[in-house]
């Protein structure tokens, strides 16, 4: 099993299925491709029809797209454990990743991904706000259920940590005031070994994305 992904400094949507198989110690090699390269087409020939990371390859077959990689993963090789086992729970958990997936746009376009940025805050828009906003009113939401008091968004690690990721690091990267206990949400998913050990390999990298520094 292989996934190739774009620079980790950068690449908030490689960084959501790498830490899901990271976190649950699945087998897997890496292929890097650099976000912007003139050649990044010559680069996914043959990898993946729309020429974006990331791309899971097993078994013979591309899998792309950072969700369908998570459901494929969940369903060949974690046995269901990356989603809440509770039906209304995993439904709920599906939900917030699709907004996700499909939505703040203002927190993407003035808050890039990036890991290594000194930590200080930005003058943010409306509409970055409002996406902060709502996106801290979810994660209070999901803490406030929390029953076993496992301290991630459905108590036990799942898709939608994985899928938040990126913006518990942009959170961090730009001093995002979000009171408890989201602040303690933010720390523990920012401790995770899995995320260090992507983090360290983001710092160490050396490319400059002009665009993401902000």
């Amino acid at each position: 099993m292989k996934i190739i992904l774009g620079n980790k400094n950068y690449s908030s949507w490689s960084l959501r299925p790498w830490l899901l198989m990271q976190h649950f110690g699945l087998d897997f090699s890496e292929q890097h491709i650099s976000l912007y390269s003139q050649d990044i087409r010559q680069q996914m020939q043959g990898l993946c029809p729309n020429y974006k990371v990331p791309v899971l390859v097993d078994q013979g077959i591309s899998i792309w797209d950072s969700l369908a990689i998570c459901e494929y993963l969940n369903e060949q090789y974690l046995e269901g454990a990356g989603w809440p086992r509770d039906p209304l729970q995993r439904a709920k958990a599906r939900s917030m990743c699709n907004e996700m997936h499909s939505g703040f746009f203002a927190v993407r376009e003035e808050m890039p991904m990036n890991c290594r940025r000194e930590i200080s805050s930005i003058t943010l828009s409306a509409g970055a706000q409002a996406d902060i906003s709502r996106i801290v009113e979810i994660f209070n939401q999901c803490l406030a259920a929390n029953k076993q008091q496992g301290g991630f968004l459905f108590d036990e690690f799942s898709i939608a940590d994985a899928f938040f990721m990126p913006i518990v690091s942009r959170f961090n990267s730009y001093n995002i005031e979000t009171g408890q206990p989201v602040a303690q949400y933010l720390q523990k998913m920012l401790a995770l070994p899995a995320y260090q050990t992507w983090l360290s390999a983001a710092k160490a990298e050396t490319q400059v994305i002009e665009v993401a520094e902000v």
